[in-house]
Protein backbone atom coordinates (compact mmCIF):
# COMPACT_ATOMS: atom_id res chain seq x y z
CA UNK A 1 0.00 0.00 0.00
CA UNK A 2 0.94 3.39 -0.49
CA UNK A 3 2.77 5.60 2.43
CA UNK A 4 0.98 9.14 0.97
CA UNK A 5 -2.71 9.28 0.46
CA UNK A 6 -2.79 11.12 -2.86
CA UNK A 7 -0.55 10.79 -5.74
CA UNK A 8 0.53 13.87 -8.14
CA UNK A 9 0.97 12.47 -11.55
CA UNK A 10 2.61 14.74 -14.25
CA UNK A 11 2.40 13.63 -17.80
CA UNK A 12 5.08 14.61 -19.73
CA UNK A 13 6.28 14.64 -23.75
CA UNK A 14 9.85 16.25 -24.70
CA UNK A 15 9.28 18.67 -21.46
CA UNK A 16 12.86 18.77 -20.17
CA UNK A 17 12.18 22.38 -19.73
CA UNK A 18 9.02 22.67 -17.88
CA UNK A 19 10.25 19.69 -15.48
CA UNK A 20 13.36 22.35 -15.09
CA UNK A 21 11.66 24.86 -14.46
CA UNK A 22 8.26 23.34 -12.16
CA UNK A 23 9.34 20.40 -10.92
CA UNK A 24 11.49 21.03 -8.06
CA UNK A 25 8.66 23.21 -6.40
CA UNK A 26 5.59 20.64 -7.19
CA UNK A 27 8.01 17.88 -4.79
CA UNK A 28 8.44 20.86 -2.61
CA UNK A 29 5.13 21.40 -1.81
CA UNK A 30 3.69 17.93 -1.73
CA UNK A 31 5.67 16.59 0.71
CA UNK A 32 4.69 13.98 2.66
CA UNK A 33 0.70 14.13 1.91
CA UNK A 34 1.57 13.28 -1.77
CA UNK A 35 4.02 10.99 -3.64
CA UNK A 36 4.81 12.39 -7.56
CA UNK A 37 4.99 10.34 -10.70
CA UNK A 38 6.29 11.26 -14.08
CA UNK A 39 4.26 9.76 -17.01
CA UNK A 40 6.19 9.68 -19.89
CA UNK A 41 4.72 9.58 -23.27
CA UNK A 42 7.72 7.81 -25.09
CA UNK A 43 9.66 11.05 -25.07
CA UNK A 44 12.73 11.54 -27.62
CA UNK A 45 14.54 14.38 -25.65
CA UNK A 46 16.45 13.30 -21.81
CA UNK A 47 13.56 14.09 -19.79
CA UNK A 48 13.46 10.55 -18.02
CA UNK A 49 17.23 10.83 -17.41
CA UNK A 50 17.33 14.33 -16.47
CA UNK A 51 14.55 13.32 -14.11
CA UNK A 52 15.86 10.39 -12.83
CA UNK A 53 19.51 12.14 -11.98
CA UNK A 54 17.83 15.29 -10.29
CA UNK A 55 14.69 13.98 -8.49
CA UNK A 56 14.81 10.45 -7.59
CA UNK A 57 12.38 10.43 -5.64
CA UNK A 58 9.85 11.02 -8.21
CA UNK A 59 8.48 7.56 -9.96
CA UNK A 60 8.94 7.53 -13.63
CA UNK A 61 6.16 5.00 -15.65
CA UNK A 62 7.08 5.25 -19.42
CA UNK A 63 5.18 4.63 -22.17
CA UNK A 64 5.44 2.66 -25.38
CA UNK A 65 3.97 5.92 -27.52
CA UNK A 66 2.62 8.69 -27.19
CA UNK A 67 -1.03 8.50 -26.41
CA UNK A 68 -2.18 12.46 -25.87
CA UNK A 69 -3.58 13.49 -22.61
CA UNK A 70 -6.53 11.33 -22.29
CA UNK A 71 -4.04 7.80 -22.76
CA UNK A 72 -0.89 8.95 -21.47
CA UNK A 73 -3.38 9.33 -17.98
CA UNK A 74 -5.29 6.24 -18.27
CA UNK A 75 -2.28 3.97 -18.99
CA UNK A 76 -0.73 6.04 -16.74
CA UNK A 77 -2.95 5.39 -13.70
CA UNK A 78 -2.86 2.19 -13.90
CA UNK A 79 0.66 1.78 -12.03
CA UNK A 80 -0.74 4.31 -9.80
CA UNK A 81 -2.37 2.80 -6.47
CA UNK A 82 -3.47 6.02 -4.63
CA UNK A 83 -6.93 6.64 -4.50
CA UNK A 84 -6.40 10.43 -4.93
CA UNK A 85 -4.90 11.42 -8.12
CA UNK A 86 -3.96 14.82 -9.20
CA UNK A 87 -3.77 15.18 -12.85
CA UNK A 88 -0.85 17.70 -12.82
CA UNK A 89 0.00 19.79 -15.96
CA UNK A 90 3.96 20.05 -15.92
CA UNK A 91 3.68 23.58 -16.55
CA UNK A 92 2.39 24.40 -13.39
CA UNK A 93 3.64 26.18 -10.43
CA UNK A 94 1.89 25.09 -6.98
CA UNK A 95 1.64 26.93 -3.78
CA UNK A 96 2.54 25.78 -0.06
CA UNK A 97 -0.26 23.94 1.70
CA UNK A 98 -2.36 23.35 -1.99
CA UNK A 99 -2.66 20.12 -1.45
CA UNK A 100 -4.18 19.82 2.12
CA UNK A 101 -7.90 21.69 1.40
CA UNK A 102 -8.12 19.35 -1.60
CA UNK A 103 -7.37 16.34 0.53
CA UNK A 104 -9.85 17.78 3.11
CA UNK A 105 -12.66 17.95 0.76
CA UNK A 106 -12.70 14.17 -0.18
CA UNK A 107 -12.19 12.74 3.06
CA UNK A 108 -15.38 15.18 3.86
CA UNK A 109 -17.63 13.42 0.56
CA UNK A 110 -17.43 10.19 -0.69
CA UNK A 111 -19.42 11.54 -3.75
CA UNK A 112 -16.95 14.20 -4.63
CA UNK A 113 -15.03 13.00 -7.31
CA UNK A 114 -13.42 15.47 -9.52
CA UNK A 115 -12.18 18.73 -7.52
CA UNK A 116 -10.01 21.30 -9.45
CA UNK A 117 -8.12 24.27 -6.99
CA UNK A 118 -7.99 27.89 -7.88
CA UNK A 119 -5.75 28.32 -11.76
CA UNK A 120 -3.89 31.49 -12.11
CA UNK A 121 -1.67 33.42 -14.98
CA UNK A 122 1.69 32.75 -14.08
CA UNK A 123 2.64 35.20 -16.29
CA UNK A 124 0.10 37.59 -14.77
CA UNK A 125 -0.59 36.39 -11.22
CA UNK A 126 -3.24 38.86 -10.26
CA UNK A 127 -5.75 37.72 -12.91
CA UNK A 128 -7.51 33.66 -13.42
CA UNK A 129 -5.33 31.40 -16.20
CA UNK A 130 -7.96 30.60 -19.13
CA UNK A 131 -7.68 26.55 -18.61
CA UNK A 132 -9.92 26.63 -15.59
CA UNK A 133 -9.79 29.81 -13.38
CA UNK A 134 -12.29 29.60 -10.30
CA UNK A 135 -13.89 26.23 -11.79
CA UNK A 136 -15.98 25.27 -15.44
CA UNK A 137 -19.33 25.67 -16.77
CA UNK A 138 -21.30 25.08 -19.90
CA UNK A 139 -24.09 26.52 -21.37
CA UNK A 140 -26.89 25.37 -22.81
CA UNK A 141 -25.08 24.95 -26.31
CA UNK A 142 -21.96 23.07 -25.06
CA UNK A 143 -19.74 26.14 -24.99
CA UNK A 144 -17.46 26.02 -21.79
CA UNK A 145 -16.62 29.00 -19.95
CA UNK A 146 -15.44 29.38 -16.17
CA UNK A 147 -16.11 31.82 -12.68
CA UNK A 148 -13.05 34.07 -13.88
CA UNK A 149 -12.88 33.48 -17.95
CA UNK A 150 -15.47 33.89 -20.60
CA UNK A 151 -14.38 33.02 -23.71
CA UNK A 152 -10.90 34.97 -23.68
CA UNK A 153 -11.87 37.41 -21.51
CA UNK A 154 -9.85 37.31 -17.89
CA UNK A 155 -10.73 38.62 -15.36
CA UNK A 156 -8.52 40.00 -12.43
CA UNK A 157 -9.03 37.59 -8.84
CA UNK A 158 -10.53 39.94 -5.78
CA UNK A 159 -11.01 37.22 -3.83
CA UNK A 160 -14.93 37.58 -5.63
CA UNK A 161 -14.59 33.31 -6.44
CA UNK A 162 -13.23 32.28 -3.51
CA UNK A 163 -16.57 29.57 -2.12
CA UNK A 164 -16.27 26.32 -2.67
CA UNK A 165 -18.38 25.47 -5.64
CA UNK A 166 -20.17 22.57 -7.65
CA UNK A 167 -19.61 23.04 -10.95
CA UNK A 168 -19.96 21.68 -14.38
CA UNK A 169 -16.20 20.26 -15.41
CA UNK A 170 -12.80 20.95 -13.85
CA UNK A 171 -9.82 21.71 -15.41
CA UNK A 172 -7.46 19.03 -16.83
CA UNK A 173 -4.26 21.52 -16.04
CA UNK A 174 -4.80 20.38 -12.22
CA UNK A 175 -7.55 17.94 -11.82
CA UNK A 176 -8.34 15.95 -8.58
CA UNK A 177 -9.73 12.72 -9.37
CA UNK A 178 -11.30 9.78 -6.52
CA UNK A 179 -10.00 6.99 -9.33
CA UNK A 180 -12.53 4.73 -8.19
CA UNK A 181 -14.96 6.52 -9.69
CA UNK A 182 -12.29 7.53 -12.94
CA UNK A 183 -12.74 4.05 -13.70
CA UNK A 184 -16.42 3.42 -12.72
CA UNK A 185 -17.35 5.73 -15.76
CA UNK A 186 -14.49 4.79 -18.35
CA UNK A 187 -11.80 6.75 -17.71
CA UNK A 188 -10.83 9.63 -20.15
CA UNK A 189 -11.91 9.08 -23.51
CA UNK A 190 -8.86 8.21 -25.52
CA UNK A 191 -10.20 9.12 -28.96
CA UNK A 192 -10.59 12.97 -27.75
CA UNK A 193 -6.59 12.79 -27.78
CA UNK A 194 -6.34 15.84 -25.95
CA UNK A 195 -8.70 18.92 -25.25
CA UNK A 196 -11.74 18.93 -23.72
CA UNK A 197 -11.45 15.17 -22.11
CA UNK A 198 -11.77 17.10 -18.55
CA UNK A 199 -15.55 18.20 -19.66
CA UNK A 200 -16.65 15.12 -21.66
CA UNK A 201 -15.07 12.68 -18.22
CA UNK A 202 -16.61 15.42 -15.41
CA UNK A 203 -20.21 15.00 -17.28
CA UNK A 204 -20.08 11.66 -17.29
CA UNK A 205 -19.07 12.06 -13.75
CA UNK A 206 -22.20 13.68 -13.25
CA UNK A 207 -24.37 11.41 -15.21
CA UNK A 208 -23.37 8.77 -12.66
CA UNK A 209 -24.26 10.52 -9.76
CA UNK A 210 -20.85 12.31 -8.33
CA UNK A 211 -20.06 15.95 -7.72
CA UNK A 212 -17.37 17.75 -9.29
CA UNK A 213 -16.07 21.12 -7.71
CA UNK A 214 -13.68 24.00 -7.08
CA UNK A 215 -11.66 24.44 -3.84
CA UNK A 216 -10.49 27.75 -4.26
CA UNK A 217 -8.63 27.24 -0.86
CA UNK A 218 -6.17 25.69 -3.16
CA UNK A 219 -4.51 27.67 -5.56
CA UNK A 220 -1.96 27.04 -8.16
CA UNK A 221 -0.66 28.97 -10.93
CA UNK A 222 -0.46 27.84 -14.74
CA UNK A 223 1.86 29.06 -17.43
CA UNK A 224 -0.48 27.58 -20.43
CA UNK A 225 -0.08 27.23 -23.66
CA UNK A 226 3.07 24.63 -23.45
CA UNK A 227 2.02 22.01 -25.86
CA UNK A 228 0.02 23.93 -28.55
CA UNK A 229 0.00 27.48 -28.99
CA UNK A 230 -3.14 29.20 -28.50
CA UNK A 231 -5.02 29.75 -31.64
CA UNK A 232 -2.38 27.08 -32.96
CA UNK A 233 -4.69 25.11 -36.33
CA UNK A 234 -4.43 21.73 -34.46
CA UNK A 235 -5.63 23.07 -30.94
CA UNK A 236 -8.51 24.80 -33.13
CA UNK A 237 -9.10 21.38 -34.83
CA UNK A 238 -9.55 19.62 -31.36
CA UNK A 239 -11.25 21.93 -29.71
CA UNK A 240 -14.01 21.90 -32.37
CA UNK A 241 -14.46 18.06 -33.09
CA UNK A 242 -14.25 17.44 -29.34
CA UNK A 243 -17.30 19.97 -28.72
CA UNK A 244 -19.35 17.97 -31.16
CA UNK A 245 -18.31 14.97 -29.78
CA UNK A 246 -18.89 15.18 -26.29
CA UNK A 247 -22.26 16.98 -27.26
CA UNK A 248 -23.19 13.81 -29.22
CA UNK A 249 -21.91 10.77 -26.59
CA UNK A 250 -23.90 12.95 -23.73
CA UNK A 251 -26.75 14.65 -24.76
CA UNK A 252 -29.78 12.42 -25.68
CA UNK A 253 -30.67 11.98 -29.40
CA UNK A 254 -33.70 14.14 -28.92
CA UNK A 255 -31.34 17.18 -27.66
CA UNK A 256 -28.15 16.23 -29.19
CA UNK A 257 -29.69 16.85 -32.80
CA UNK A 258 -30.37 20.85 -32.08
CA UNK A 259 -27.76 21.30 -30.25
CA UNK A 260 -25.58 20.15 -32.94
CA UNK A 261 -27.40 21.70 -35.85
CA UNK A 262 -27.38 24.97 -34.24
CA UNK A 263 -23.35 25.17 -33.19
CA UNK A 264 -23.05 24.27 -36.81
CA UNK A 265 -24.61 27.44 -37.69
CA UNK A 266 -22.49 29.05 -35.13
CA UNK A 267 -19.03 27.33 -35.89
CA UNK A 268 -19.58 28.90 -39.46
CA UNK A 269 -19.71 32.32 -38.01
CA UNK A 270 -16.46 31.32 -35.89
CA UNK A 271 -14.98 30.49 -39.94
CA UNK A 272 -15.96 33.53 -41.00
CA UNK A 273 -14.62 35.71 -38.40
CA UNK A 274 -10.84 33.74 -38.66
CA UNK A 275 -11.47 34.48 -42.74
CA UNK A 276 -11.61 38.43 -41.71
CA UNK A 277 -9.40 38.42 -38.91
CA UNK A 278 -6.24 37.13 -41.26
CA UNK A 279 -6.77 33.28 -39.84
CA UNK A 280 -7.67 31.72 -42.87
CA UNK A 281 -5.72 28.41 -41.60
CA UNK A 282 -7.99 28.74 -38.45
CA UNK A 283 -11.25 28.36 -40.97
CA UNK A 284 -9.84 25.58 -42.89
CA UNK A 285 -9.29 24.09 -39.38
CA UNK A 286 -12.81 23.64 -38.59
CA UNK A 287 -14.32 22.45 -41.41
CA UNK A 288 -11.45 19.47 -40.96
CA UNK A 289 -13.33 19.35 -37.32
CA UNK A 290 -16.51 18.85 -38.92
CA UNK A 291 -15.60 16.54 -41.43
CA UNK A 292 -13.62 14.76 -39.43
CA UNK A 293 -16.71 14.54 -36.88
CA UNK A 294 -18.78 13.20 -39.65
CA UNK A 295 -16.85 10.59 -40.46
CA UNK A 296 -16.43 8.74 -37.07
CA UNK A 297 -20.48 8.27 -36.57
CA UNK A 298 -20.04 4.81 -36.18
CA UNK A 299 -17.95 4.48 -33.75
CA UNK A 300 -19.85 7.73 -31.77
CA UNK A 301 -22.82 5.72 -32.13
CA UNK A 302 -21.09 2.59 -30.32
CA UNK A 303 -19.73 4.77 -27.76
CA UNK A 304 -22.73 6.38 -27.11
CA UNK A 305 -24.95 2.85 -26.61
CA UNK A 306 -22.08 2.43 -23.41
CA UNK A 307 -23.47 5.87 -21.68
CA UNK A 308 -26.05 6.90 -19.49
CA UNK A 309 -27.22 10.91 -21.04
CA UNK A 310 -29.71 13.15 -19.67
CA UNK A 311 -30.80 17.13 -20.63
CA UNK A 312 -28.01 19.91 -19.64
CA UNK A 313 -30.53 21.80 -17.63
CA UNK A 314 -30.26 18.59 -15.14
CA UNK A 315 -26.86 18.85 -14.41
CA UNK A 316 -24.82 21.11 -12.16
CA UNK A 317 -23.02 24.08 -13.31
CA UNK A 318 -25.18 24.36 -16.69
CA UNK A 319 -25.88 28.11 -18.06
CA UNK A 320 -29.33 27.68 -19.05
CA UNK A 321 -28.82 30.51 -22.30
CA UNK A 322 -26.59 31.20 -24.58
CA UNK A 323 -23.09 32.27 -23.20
CA UNK A 324 -22.61 33.85 -26.49
CA UNK A 325 -25.48 35.92 -26.87
CA UNK A 326 -24.76 37.02 -23.02
CA UNK A 327 -20.95 37.91 -24.14
CA UNK A 328 -21.23 39.46 -27.64
CA UNK A 329 -24.87 40.83 -27.97
CA UNK A 330 -25.69 41.67 -23.93
CA UNK A 331 -21.88 42.57 -22.68
CA UNK A 332 -22.05 40.48 -20.47
CA UNK A 333 -18.23 39.96 -19.44
CA UNK A 334 -17.76 38.15 -16.28
CA UNK A 335 -19.67 35.27 -14.36
CA UNK A 336 -21.02 38.06 -11.64
CA UNK A 337 -22.76 39.25 -14.99
CA UNK A 338 -24.88 36.44 -15.56
CA UNK A 339 -28.34 35.44 -14.81
CA UNK A 340 -28.59 31.82 -14.10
Amino acid sequence: MPNAPIAVAILNWNGKKLLERFLANVLEHSSPLAKVYLIDNNSSDDSIAYTKAEFPAVEIISLADNYGYAGGYNKGLKHIEEEIVILLNSDVEVSPNWLEPLYSRFTADATLAALQPKIKDLKSPQHFEYAGAAGGYIDILGYPFCRGRIFDHLEKDQQQYNNYQEVFWATGACLAVRKSAFEQVGKLYETLFAHMEEIDLCWRLQLAGFKVAVEPASEVYHLGGATLESYSPQKTYLNFRNSLIILFLNLPHSHAIPTILARLVLDGVSAIRFLLSGKPKLLFAILRAHFAFYGMFNALFLEKRKRKSAPLKSLKGVYPKSIVAAFYLRKRKTYNDLKF
